[in-house]
């Protein structure tokens, strides 16, 4: 893959982010760093509210924050009346799914790689509800099976609920094939994109998908607790609503009242401003530079951390399928991956621990345990890579 931002670029990009500095951060699929204006954003905001108040703060900076909303919008192509903020792809996803009436014997399809927060959901509309669910395997080299999805539908398939990008794999599934089947058969479509949102370029119509979950301080490099739900326009209404308030609600009289026209109906109304600011700042930021962009350097950089984690003897790399992310998995022989985390923390080099439990099927299916996670970003280098190469051989070296 091409590495199509100029050296020059990079640089400027790091400079804009104060963190690269002090640390190699390849915890990216956790939480990036944040570029020097988000952090400006929020902590100027803030000061203006301790200032003159958090209300008269609010009004001041309305069309900005109203603007938040254009941006998501663009950012996914969707419509502004689409866009619910809330605060992590969770409570977006638990908001659609709860949102959905399911009845006895309706059945649920899923992937492997679906998220340890989903799949509890999954396995509480099973307990609650008596809803059934099938998962879909991917097959022997990692790939979301097509057909198999298309076999699996029947008559009481009511929704479709996938990962794009799992936590603990550097895989991917089709997300518009699905999609295709999902409008096809006229099922609902519920789409986790917690990883992918900043990561890769996604389209909502594209796509497909009837509702889309995201998180903010992944790859979009948003603050912590910030996120969005989209709701496509026409099935809004036939979502239930299961918190209302008078931000929720469009009127309100001492005998009825109606929710909202549009997405906002599932937010919440008491959040933070300053936290959306720096949401709208951080999409913004993104979309200047283009998530198009972006992509193709965070592949560059994953495919070679690949290629020099394979050089390594007693490293092994974990990641399956055809396409694959910045998310790099690896193992390193008789070593905990916590251990490996630790070490490589004392050189100042983020990585993280994919847990087991965090993508439960898959990690069972193929006998992992936790694993070592590494996430390159953009503002990530090659010489960045080159550190972390040379730390983990000579950490698998003074192991043997």
């Amino acid at each position: 893959m091409e590495n199509i931002l100029s050296e020059q670029e990079v640089q400027q990009l790091r400079a804009e982010t104060r963190g690269t500095t002090k640390t190699i951060h390849f915890n990216n699929a956790g939480s990036s760093l944040h570029p020097d204006v988000v952090v400006d954003t929020v902590i100027d905001y803030l000061y203006e509210e301790a200032q003159n108040g958090g209300y008269e703060t609010e009004y001041t900076y309305r069309e900005e924050l109203e603007n938040t909303y254009n941006l998501i919008a663009r950012l996914i192509n969707a419509r502004k009346d689409e866009i619910a903020i809330v605060e992590n792809a969770s409570i977006g996803w638990w908001f659609a799914f709860n949102g959905i009436d399911f009845k006895p014997g309706d059945e649920i399809i899923t992937c492997e790689m679906e998220y340890v927060t989903n799949l509890i959901g999954l396995l509480h509309a099973k307990k609650t509800l008596g809803v059934e669910f099938k998962v879909i395997p991917n097959d022997d080299q990692g790939n979301f099976r097509l057909q198999a999805l298309e076999d699996a539908i029947s008559d009481r398939t009511k929704l479709i609920a996938v990962t794009h990008i799992p936590s603990t794999a550097g895989g991917m599934i089709p997300v518009a094939e699905i999609g295709k089947i999902a409008r096809r058969h006229n099922i609902l479509y519920l789409l986790d994109a917690c990883q992918s949102v900043g990561h890769v370029p996604l389209d909502v119509q594209a796509i497909g998908c009837d509702m889309l979950a995201v998180t903010g301080r992944k790859y979009l490099r948003a603050p912590r607790g910030t996120g969005f739900l989209y709701v496509r326009k026409e099935i809004q209404d036939k979502l239930k609503l299961f918190f209302l308030d008078g931000f929720t609600t469009h009127w309100v009289t001492e005998t009825d009242f109606k929710p909202r026209n549009d997405a906002r109906r599932f937010e919440v109304y008491e959040k933070s401003r300053a936290l959306t600011l720096g949401l709208g700042k951080a999409v913004e930021y993104a979309l200047n530079i283009g998530v198009d962009r972006t992509w193709q350097r965070v592949q560059y950089l994953a495919g070679l951390l690949r290629e020099k984690l394979k050089n390594i003897n007693g490293v092994t790399v974990l990641d399956f399928g055809d396409e694959l992310c910045g998310i790099v998995t690896f193992s390193v022989d008789g070593m905990e991956a916590a251990t490996v985390k630790n070490k490589l923390a004392e050189k100042h080099i983020n990585v993280s621990v994919g847990k087991a439990v965090s993508t439960l099927i898959y990690m069972n299916k193929n006998k992992l345990g936790n694993i070592v996670r590494a996430s390159v970003h953009y503002y990530n280098t090659e010489e960045e890579i080159d550190t972390l190469y040379g730390v983990l051989e000579e950490l698998v070296r003074v192991s043997v």
